[in-house]
């Protein structure tokens, strides 16, 4: 079920969208504000954001601006300006695709599937098999010879920003912002909490990580590489 987050001031129509996308098996949810919207994308996870551009606290090229400094969920503006330079300046601001107010709901849960489809086409290999575990990304789960591994909502997360970027350093601040959201960016215990979680569940060796390793001042990565077998001793590190 795919999650979609409508970012809307008019009551009423965010409320028709939400009933009409839960009736075609959708998980939606809706934010009044700009800063209420880009709180609540990372926490509910979305898999695409519904973005009307009248906003009472902020513009929305700057929720857009503020989403694609450490998001690229795709995001489907609506306005009621018709004018071709105001489109391209929220499709240049990087919105994927803009539809006009008053618009049919035909019309608009298409350009939903449109969005939802390129998406996916542009995400890695769903499944991610290690010696230890297996992550289906597209089930969202991990599951070991004993079976699945129970994990929390942020444990997922945070294993899944990190394995979409395997074999590359993801700063704390970006798994921060990822995953809690982008007014975080200093919390660094969180990550030490819940890393410690993750590698006592999935790690052959809990105190010296070879999947989910840390690189001292840089950030963590996710390793599936046979060659590396043993990372930093987590003492040493986070």
């Amino acid at each position: 079920m795919s999650r979609i987050l409508i970012i809307e001031s008019d009551e009423a129509v965010a409320r028709s969208l939400c009933v009409n996308l839960r009736t075609r098996r959708y998980e939606a949810r809706a934010a009044a504000t700009g800063c209420d919207g880009l709180d609540l994308v990372s926490r509910f996870a979305a898999d695409a954001v519904l973005l009307g551009l009248d906003l009472p606290d902020m513009s929305g090229l700057e929720v857009i601006s503020g989403l694609r400094g450490w998001s690229t969920v795709p995001i489907l503006a609506t306005s009621a300006q018709t004018g071709e330079l105001a489109k391209i300046s929220v499709l240049d601001a990087g919105a994927d695709d803009y539809v006009t107010k008053p618009f049919g709901m035909g019309e608009l849960l298409a350009r939903i599937r449109a969005l939802l489809r390129r998406s996916q086409r542009c995400e890695e290999d769903p499944t991610v098999v290690t010696d230890d575990f297996t992550i289906d990304l597209a089930a969202r789960r991990v599951t070991t010879a004993l079976g699945d591994v129970h994990l929390t909502s942020t444990e997922w997360r945070l294993i899944e920003v990190l394995v979409r970027n395997s074999g590359k350093v993801v700063t704390q601040k970006a798994l921060l912002q990822e995953v809690w959201g982008p007014t975080y960016g200093t919390e660094t215990q969180y990550l030490r909490v819940y890393l410690k979680q993750i590698r006592s569940k999935l790690e052959p060796t809990p105190c010296r990580p070879r999947y989910f390793v840390t690189h001292r001042g840089l950030g963590l990565r996710f390793n599936n590489d046979e060659a590396d077998h043993g990372g930093i001793p987590v003492a040493a590190t986070m």
